[in-house]
């Protein structure tokens, strides 16, 4: 990994941990694949390694990002999908060269071809996308409860209640904030 750069986000769903790497959106937004090469890095952490991207690649991976955003919030609100979002995902989902595999522990992964570039990977990223949106997989999709956030996320939590994107970043900042403004109306009760 490059120092200097922002840590990734890393979930368990490609496609909403993806969306993460854009944070705090409504708020200081944090851009955590701001080079070709850190979405390089970003792709091989998360099982989609490539060789090599060019800044086209980034604007792509960066349109889609966007897209999986746009239609993961509106899904989340039950609003309607917008057209050019769905658009953009079914593009990249239908341009890639993947093959799922069946791992021994009975778990499907993605396996690029030594060949394989950035829109290959895109494409991997689109479609896991697709399934989450469309309600293949078990979980809903939901909006982190910061206000800087507003992150889409993939709740897989029993009750489908989950509030934060991510407990330790968004879901602690809150909690820290709530208690340091309950310190401040009670300064007795905090001795």
């Amino acid at each position: 990994m490059h120092a200097g750069f922002p840590d990734f986000r890393l979930g368990n769903v490609l496609a909403t941990s993806f969306t993460g790497t854009l944070s705090e959106r409504h708020g200081n937004a944090v851009e955590r694949i701001p080079t070709p090469h850190r979405l390089i890095d970003w792709l091989a952490v998360n099982g989609l390694a490539v060789d090599s991207c060019t800044t086209a690649q980034l604007d792509l991976a960066r349109e889609l990002r966007e897209s999986i955003h746009a239609v993961a919030t509106a899904a989340a609100i039950q609003d309607a999908l917008p057209a050019s979002a769905v658009q953009v995902i079914n593009d990249r989902s239908a341009q890639g060269r993947a093959a799922a595999i069946l791992t021994p522990e009975g778990k499907r992964r993605w396996r690029l071809s030594s060949a394989s570039c950035v829109e290959d990977a895109l494409s991997v990223i689109a479609a896991d996308a697709i399934s989450i949106v469309a309600g293949e997989r078990d979980g809903k999709l939901a909006l982190c409860a910061s206000p800087t956030c507003r992150a889409a996320f993939f709740d897989t939590s029993q009750s489908r209640t989950r509030k934060w994107c991510d407990m330790n970043t968004c879901g602690n900042r809150q909690k820290k904030a709530r208690f340091n403004a309950n310190k401040r109306k009670n300064p007795s009760s905090a001795e």
